[in-house]
């Protein structure tokens, strides 16, 4: 998953282009252009078509990268099958398997051998013994309610469903099909849906716009793919029933009918939105869109490939510290800005703010 690093160069995620952009700056740059002389302008046609041939073998080294992705996805899914089957009780590692060391070791010894005095001082001879649980339960829906991003999509009635959910995968586009990667998300037999498997798919693209091909920045999302969900009778959480009244307009009488609307859920996952090829999305469209890529995105860079270090929340403080890292800098510079501000500040050339401010 690691090869995904050099796939984002220039881009910090994919699929996260939003069509449209600053016009404003884009006249001011053609208007630039305008006033060089004819022979350097002549010049620049030229810099701007090796530009092209630029991106176009850009997009080149982007499609292989995915290619050896996919290669390295082979060596890793042996390692994440051994995941599934810690997670559900399959297998039962060895005590070399659960070997780990870390800097808190020493306390947590300490912590033990207290417990087992306390154990031996407080025992009881009618304790019940311990239930002795299988595999590590709810591991995919505490990283669910652990990851922002993943929890606000999560419904109260969502939990029960993903109590049965085994395994998430990351599957590839096969050498010589269209650039894209699926979800797959693996769940136990349960009273919810008949499928074993729900899936996504995530299409992409790795060429320059032929209209835009200067802003090619690596392959981008462009369009993504649900799954039908064989929900049991009465258990579908992405619809709920209503009832509502209606009078007749002549008679007067009033009657009671139901009708089914749609619900919050994470299940609608697997239910995108679908925009016309023929027109543009609006702007919650487009925002709905980008939303569901950067989901998809993240579950593949992030969530597959370090799973137990989102459900002990190693992770979570990883990406925590990198945000306030981000944030302090950005103080930093703005105070320093203000600084500047303040030391050119002359009191005497101050001139006295109106009232009130038209709006341009």
């Amino acid at each position: 998953m690691e090869a995904n690093k050099a796939e984002g160069r220039g881009k910090g995620d994919h699929g996260m282009q939003i069509p449209g952009g600053p016009l404003d700056r884009q006249d001011s740059l053609h208007n630039m252009e305008s006033l060089l002389p004819k022979a350097v302008k002549r010049r620049v046609y030229a810099l701007k078509k090796l530009q092209v041939q630029c991106a176009n073998i850009e997009a080149k080294f982007y499609e292989e990268v995915h290619e050896l992705e996919r290669k390295y996805a082979g060596l890793y899914q042996p390692l994440f099958d051994k995941r599934r089957d810690v997670v559900t009780a399959t297998v039962e590692p060895t005590d070399e398997d659960c070997e780990w060391h870390n800097d808190r070791e020493e306390e947590e010894e300490l912590a033990e051998e207290l417990k087992k005095k306390a154990a031996v001082e407080e025992k009881k001879e009618d304790a019940a013994p311990e239930e002795d649980p299988k595999g590590i339960p709810e591991f995919w829906l505490t990283i669910f309610k652990s990851v922002d991003m993943l929890s606000d999509m999560l419904q109260e009635h969502d939990e029960p469903i993903l109590k049965h959910l085994q395994d998430i995968q990351v599957k590839f586009s096969e050498p010589g099909q269209p650039m894209s990667f699926t979800l797959e998300f693996h769940f136990e037999p349960n009273g919810f849906f008949n499928n074993a498997v729900l899936s996504k798919v995530y299409k992409m693209k790795s060429e320059p716009d032929d209209d835009e091909p200067f802003s090619f920045e690596g392959p981008e999302i462009i369009d993504c793919e649900g799954c039908q969900i064989d929900w049991h009778k009465g258990k579908d959480v992405t619809v709920k029933t209503i009832k509502k009244k209606q009078k007749h307009k002549g008679r007067g009488t009033v009657r009671t009918v139901t009708k089914q609307v749609p619900n919050d859920s994470f299940f609608n996952f697997f239910n995108p939105i679908k925009v016309s090829p023929d027109g543009d999305p609006d702007e919650d469209a487009e925002f709905t869109l980008a939303t569901d890529f950067e989901i998809g995105h993240f579950f593949r860079e992030r969530i597959v490939p370090r799973a137990v270090l989102y459900f002990t929340g190693e992770a979570l403080e990883d990406d925590e510290s990198f945000e306030e890292e981000e944030l302090e800098e950005g103080d930093e510079e703005e105070q320093d800005g203000d600084d500047d501000d303040e030391g050119d500040f002359d009191p005497k050339k101050e001139e006295p703010q109106p009232a009130e401010c038209k709006q341009q």
